[in-house]
């Protein structure tokens, strides 16, 4: 899709329908056909225009006879069966003396923003429209870093009720958004400093500089929350997988005290059961050897299971005890 926009005498984005000079080209998932007819109407080449089309694009900058292409990565929502999951998706701007082209296989708020007059832009200043689209870039990623802390202090407190495996994946979901986040993050920095050494920005500190300072504010904001929500939620994944482990000690250990318990009765039991004279096997007393048998197999099976508690119990405290000892040393 195609739509072609431009700034009226008063300053504001109006729709058209054909190309104009100085005007704004917003391509969403453009067809070869459009980006062939985009490319003769405004002579960009083909490779420029699809160069964002590909969602494993890294963003960066490139500059040819004149056009001026800038690709940075945006965030995006996508629906899994856990849930909202956060990840992004490469957005170019391309600019030269006829006009602005942004071109993403989906559509962006922050163009979305522009499109509404929510945000003021001018398509006469390609540069002036590069930077805040930038910076409304940069306030979408702190927007979407917030709602994943939100997301993620939810699914703890889920977790603290009953662990349930969904919520750990979902929080696993929401680490992986942050190391995606991070990696973009810091390649739109490497993009921004190019940025700065815009002919433009350099010379004319008056119209660009405090705006530009902006978006490299937002942007390192951004990248240090990432950095700390990040760091956090790698320690809140580790101390959730040494609590599963532990529980699953926990379980192991009352199992393994289980499995000796009905190992007693069963060693007697077959003892008695052999083809082989036992005493009490048979004749007069024989009731009563059944009762004794029986006494002796209850009275050894509690007695190891006293022993098998307060053995096992002390062997973990101890345990824990140098465990604290060795972090205090620490």
């Amino acid at each position: 899709m195609v739509n072609f926009f431009y700034t009226n005498s008063e300053n504001k984005l109006v729709k058209n329908d054909k190309f104009i000079k100085n005007c704004w080209i917003d391509m969403i998932n453009p067809t070869d056909v459009e980006v062939d007819e985009i490319s003769k109407l405004t002579g960009i080449s083909e490779d420029m225009i699809k160069a964002a089309l590909d969602e494993e694009e890294r963003a960066r900058t490139e500059f040819d006879d004149g056009n001026n292409l800038f690709i940075v990565d945006c965030p995006i929502i996508e629906e899994s069966d856990l849930g909202d999951v956060y990840t992004t998706l490469p957005l170019g701007i391309i600019y030269n003396d006829k006009c602005i082209i942004t071109v993403c296989l989906k559509g962006n708020t922050v163009l979305k923003n522009f499109i509404n007059g929510r945000e003021k832009v001018a398509t006469n200043k390609p540069v002036y429209f590069l930077l805040m689209f930038m910076l409304g870039n940069a306030k979408r990623f702190l927007y979407s870093l917030k709602q994943i802390d939100r997301k993620s202090h939810r699914v703890q407190a889920e977790l603290e009720r009953a662990m349930k495996n969904e919520d750990i994946l979902h929080l696993l979901d929401l680490e992986n958004s942050l190391v995606y986040f991070s990696t973009s993050l810091n390649s739109n920095y490497r993009v921004h400093e190019k940025l700065g050494k815009v002919e433009k920005i350099v010379s004319t500190q008056e119209e660009y500089a405090d705006l530009f300072e902006d978006v490299v504010i937002e942007s390192r904001q951004a990248i240090e929350m990432c950095n700390i929500y990040k760091d956090i939620l790698t320690v809140t994944m580790d101390a959730y997988g040494s609590v599963i482990s532990n529980n699953a000690n926990d379980t192991m250990k009352r199992l393994t005290i289980i499995t000796i318990l009905l190992a007693i009765p069963t060693m007697i039991a077959g003892f008695w059961g052999m083809n082989v004279f036992v005493p009490g096997q048979s004749g007069e007393g024989s009731t009563l050897w059944f009762w004794v048998v029986l006494g002796a197999t209850l009275a050894l099976t509690v007695a190891v299971s006293l022993f098998m508690t307060k053995f096992t119990g002390s062997f973990f405290r101890a345990k824990q005890r140098k465990k604290r000892d060795k972090k205090r040393d620490n």
